[in-house]
């Protein structure tokens, strides 16, 4: 954890109290959302089990979640839905999402942490790549954002069955595509994503 925090350290010892990490979940999915999360945890917090959501075991990531949310100064979740991914691209809806997130915090952040690449979020940030297993702050956000996604795609499995959305949670696996090539693409999927754009809007 102390290895994990250092960046945010770095950051508080310079002055810089509110510090979010932010991260997003779902880009690659053929059907639902781009989901973030930003989260603002307090200087030397410890939460036990912390880490990218990919490497946190799927039962245990809603008790980290909560955990999470008990610990953090301020905490927020945005969702972009298929049809302004499909109107602008991907790369530009996981922007907007990260911008949501970061807009909807009780707490302005001084300074954000985003994993992966530089992103224009409009306010003084860093990128730092392998983010989410390198900062508290991005791994928070990661597990915070994919326990919000996963709930969203259970919800909308009841809505549009036949995709198992509950279990896929809209990635392409095997099962996914066979059910694409049946029913055709549902409302939530992605239409300028290949498959979906080679078939027919149910």
């Amino acid at each position: 954890m102390r290895l994990m925090g250092a960046r945010e350290q770095e950051l508080h010892d310079a002055g810089v109290v509110a510090v979010a990490g932010v991260d997003e979940v779902g880009r690659g999915a053929l059907a639902g959302p781009v989901t973030a999360a930003a989260v603002i945890l307090p200087s030397g917090v410890v939460i036990h089990g912390l880490n990218d959501s990919k490497r946190v075991p799927r039962a245990k990531r809603p008790g980290l979640a909560e955990a999470i949310r008990a610990q953090a100064h301020a905490c927020a979740v945005a969702h972009v839905e298929a049809r302004v991914i499909d109107a602008v691209g991907i790369a530009q809806a996981t922007r907007i999402a990260m911008s949501r997130a970061l807009d909807a915090l009780e707490i302005a952040p001084q300074h954000v942490l985003v994993d992966g690449l530089p992103v224009d979020l409009g306010r003084p940030s860093t990128a730092i790549i392998k983010g989410d297993t390198l900062v508290c702050a991005i791994a928070a956000a990661s597990v915070v954002a994919k326990v919000e996604r996963d709930a969203l795609m259970v919800a909308l499995d009841a809505e549009y069955p036949g995709y198992d959305f509950a279990d896929n949670k809209g990635y392409g696996c095997a099962q996914h595509l066979d059910a694409l090539r049946t029913l055709g693409p549902s409302p939530i999927h992605r239409m300028s994503f290949s498959p979906c754009a080679q078939q027919s809007l149910l």
